[in-house]
């Protein structure tokens, strides 16, 4: 079976079950914790995703438990009508550029935009903006990459 598949179905009890018991927030919270660094975490895990956690354990699904983790969370967002996007940028970006791209970025797709910034220098310029299944990727990384892409292809033609 699709492991897509599987982490949405899971993930939608598994929301459905926290908002009927009103931790689904604190639930989230602690996800995104465990999925940033999941070696690094040694709080208590909330008592509704410590039963999940061993539910899966008894179907024999942790092989696919960060995928319904991930799920869990993009649900949770978009029930509440946030959502996440990703800044990655070559250098720092300071507060009031990641407002306004926010800005635009909830114009666009009609609700509020949850923003998480990254730096990469190995983008070497520019910045990737990812929105949901949208990305923009407008980094000099990228750009080199087609060009060399598109020099290759007309060789090959020469050739």
């Amino acid at each position: 079976m699709n492991t897509g598949i599987i982490s949405q179905r899971y993930a939608t009890a598994f929301l459905r079950y926290t908002q009927e018991r009103g931790s689904a927030q604190r639930v989230c919270e602690q996800v995104q914790v465990i999925l940033a660094d999941p070696h690094c975490y040694e709080g208590k895990l909330e008592e509704d995703l410590e039963h999940f956690i061993t539910f899966l354990r008894r179907k024999s699904r942790m092989s696919e438990v960060r995928f319904i983790l991930n799920s869990y969370v993009s649900l949770y967002y978009k029930s509440i009508g946030v959502m996440l996007a990703k800044l990655v940028s070559a250098q720092s970006v300071d507060e009031a550029t990641v407002q306004s791209l926010c800005e635009v970025l909830e114009a666009h797709f009609g609700c509020k935009v949850n923003m998480s910034v990254k730096v990469d220098p190995s983008l070497i310029g520019g910045f990737v903006v990812q929105v949901g299944d949208y990305m923009l990727d407008a980094s000099v990384r990228n750009q080199i990459e087609t060009i060399r892409r598109q020099f290759v292809v007309q060789n090959n033609r020469i050739v």
